[in-house]
């Protein structure tokens, strides 16, 4: 309890802090979502999360390992192709009662055309003064779970962010996470706080003068260092498995995010607080075939005749295990009902050593 009370004032002093300052949507590339699994349940996974992914999901996660080390991988690709976004994780268990892992996050568009400096000096179009960079958030998160009694884990991850737009510009930004988790019976208990401390981004840049003449001319504001800071995010959740028959097992999952910045469109929006849930349901077959569902990205939107409706995102997803190898595909915003765009994700789970340790 006395956690739970520490968490919840640090969540607020940071909350109120920052609340002026802070944009929407700061370091929006980490609440994207990893591994086909996550994402096919609308990302209702932080309770029942169990495997590599955990180091992103959920730190407590990592103490459910059913091998002695795993690594996951995943690509996807968003906008018809134009932003990839990959991920790549490992974790390890230390003893029977505690793991680590680490996992690093890349969303990013290549290949961009610099036109700044299209026309030179005698006002003449020259294509060769054409360059190409890149615009990437990337992120390093290195996370620990560790069981302090029956049924109760909790954990934690330090996370470093890098973003950069070509040369021109470039972040630093370091972070924190909590997750706490409670198992009784056939219920799993999670909560996890993202930022918790809030993360400051420090942003620098470096522009030439043609790229300064060219700000001025087209009435560009020219950008200046400074700090960005992202607020703190709740995420709770709660799951439940079901033993159908011998072969067919079920696990639901409701969660809900709780953002700290303001308003948002989602089902419940206030400031500064905002709620939005999802839930999501995996059946098995002898633990080795697994269909999956969600629904999530509860928002309104509005319509060409003016009015304003509710939309959702269904997903749905299909695994496979066999032996040390799991494959999981997502096909997220089933029939384009809501406004995000559908995409097709697969992810990759390897378990080097698939003997389970014994606890």
């Amino acid at each position: 309890m006395r956690i739970f009370i520490s968490i919840v004032f640090i969540v607020f002093v940071s909350q109120f802090i920052g609340q002026n300052s802070a944009p929407k949507y700061s370091n929006e590339f980490l609440n994207i979502g990893v591994g086909a699994r996550a994402l096919g349940m609308s990302n209702s996974i932080v309770a029942s999360s169990n495997d590599v992914h955990s180091g992103y999901w959920n730190p407590c996660g990592l103490t459910k390992l059913d091998s002695d080390l795993q690594i996951g991988l995943m690509h996807a690709e968003y906008f018809a192709g134009i932003a990839k976004y990959d991920y790549g994780a490992i974790a390890k268990r230390i003893d029977s009662s505690s793991a680590f892992a680490v996992s690093f996050v890349r969303f990013g568009v290549d290949n961009i055309p610099n036109t700044t400096e299209l026309i030179d000096a005698q006002g003449n179009i020259n294509y060769d003064r054409i360059s190409y960079f890149s615009a990437a958030d990337m992120a390093l998160l290195l996370s620990y779970g560790k069981k302090l009694k029956k049924g109760l884990i909790f954990g934690g991850s330090a996370k470093i962010i890098h973003r950069q737009v070509g040369d021109f510009a470039r972040a630093w930004g370091f972070g924190l996470d909590f997750s706490i988790s409670y198992s009784y019976k056939k219920w799993q208990f999670a909560a996890l706080t993202r930022d918790i401390t809030s993360t400051f981004n420090a942003w620098s840049y470096n522009l030439s003068d043609e790229m300064l003449e060219t700000f001025a001319l087209t009435g560009n504001e020219i950008p200046q260092s400074g700090l960005e800071i992202t607020l703190p995010r709740i995420i709770v959740g709660a799951a439940r498995s079901f033993k159908l028959s011998e072969n067919f097992n079920l696990i639901t999952e409701l969660d809900a995010d709780i953002t700290t910045d303001g308003m948002r469109n989602v089902l419940i929006s206030a400031n500064p607080f905002s709620i939005d849930p999802h839930f999501g349901m995996e059946l098995s077959f002898k633990k080795m075939i697994f269909l999956r569902t969600g629904v999530g990205n509860i928002q309104q939107s509005s319509q060409f005749n003016g009015k304003e409706i509710t939309t959702v995102q269904p997903n749905i997803g299909l695994g496979i295990k066999i032996k040390g190898l799991s494959i999981d595909y997502a096909l997220t915003d089933i029939g384009d009902a809501s406004v995000a765009l559908y995409s097709n994700i697969f992810s990759l789970r390897f378990n080097l050593n698939p003997k389970p340790i014994k606890n």
